[in-house]
């Protein structure tokens, strides 16, 4: 089937992809979705294939999308009239950006097409007036419209949107696939393949930037002496060292992952005592040296400041604010 080969360069998540296409052959079409994964693991992907299923001409269902017709081009294009992608252009989605590219919008009917497609990335970044605005059009829909929730974290969704909409859940791809996927269809090396796909955590996106980056080797080991000698330097030392690796290649939010990965590590020996369940398992000896010092809720407690300086820079928080909130944190729990 053609149609399906489109899905091709998406490798895992087969269930989603058999519940969109089986949704799109039998004509059974729910009006709100929400698709949840983190970022780079393929929402905006899935999400604009489903789209295109919906809105392709071809006669035959199980060929959706055909890749050929008039809205299939358009669709790849970008410049689908009945594809509409809700854009914000503050750190958050606001009441006003709902109210007059959703709601005010999709009372008109589709220019050509089937279904009028609405997609909302960031979805969980709605203030709570543009979500209730956005429930409005939830609850009493057209009959041709389609609204596709893009969220990370979809309990920041408001109860009465998550109930009524079809909540497709993008998990973990295997590091085995990962690597295959990186090796067959972008030719990256076996080494590189294997070192991307492991500190991925499953996230194709993330793993896909790692092995295109000639300075991930270098950046992860520049992360690692920061770790591993975290208590002998100074704050604002940390924060220079931090500030350095901004200038690489791959974005601040990469290395903050690598950092909460070592911390997993400290986590896990602390509860496991066994080396070989360690990501950093050449690092062993520091990462034991860390978990016999600190505390489990201490570690925990870095772990989630980790979290929170990504969501404050994604906020718009000043860097140098955000990085040393996040490293007050690690020093204050670094001896238990």
């Amino acid at each position: 089937m053609l149609g399906m080969k489109v899905f091709d360069n998406i490798i895992g998540h087969d269930k989603i992809i058999e519940n969109m296409m089986k949704s799109v052959e039998l004509g059974k079409i729910s009006h709100a979705y929400i698709l949840e994964g983190e970022p780079g693991s393929g929402k905006s992907m899935l999400a604009g294939l489903f789209a295109k299923a919906l809105q392709c001409e071809n006669e035959n269902q199980e060929d959706k999308p055909c890749g050929r017709c008039k809205s299939c081009l358009q669709a790849v294009s970008n410049n689908h009239p009945d594809i509409i992608k809700v854009i914000h252009e503050k750190a958050s989605i606001g009441v006003d950006d709902i109210r007059i590219q959703v709601n005010s919008d999709i009372g008109v009917k589709p220019y050509s097409s089937p279904y009028k497609i609405y997609i909302i990335d960031d979805a969980d970044k709605m203030t709570e007036q543009a979500q209730n605005a956005l429930l409005k059009t939830i609850e009493e829909p057209p009959g041709y419209g389609v609204l596709l929730l893009l969220a990370s974290n979809a309990s920041k969704l408001l109860p009465t949107i998550l109930s009524r909409c079809v909540i497709l859940k993008l998990k973990p791809v295997s590091v085995s696939d990962i690597k295959k996927y990186l090796m067959e269809k972008h030719q990256v090396p076996d080494y590189m393949a294997e070192i991307s796909a492991k500190f991925s955590q499953g996230n194709v996106g993330k793993a896909i930037r790692y092995a295109s980056s000639e300075e991930f080797i270098e950046g992860k080991n520049e992360v690692l002496h920061l770790l591993k000698y975290v208590d002998e330097m100074k704050t604002y030392e940390l924060l220079e060292g931090i500030k350095r690796l901004t200038e690489r290649k791959l974005e601040i939010y990469d290395y903050i992952d690598l950092m909460i990965l070592w911390y997993r590590d400290v986590l896990l020996f602390k509860v496991t005592n066994n080396p070989n369940l360690l990501l950093y398992r050449e690092e062993f000896a520091f990462i034991k040296k860390d978990a016999q010092k600190s505390s489990y809720e201490g570690i925990e407690e870095v772990i989630k400041a980790m979290e929170k300086a990504k969501e404050r820079l994604r906020s718009n928080v000043n860097f140098e604010i955000a990085i040393e909130l996040m490293l007050l944190v690690i020093k204050e729990n670094g001896n238990g």
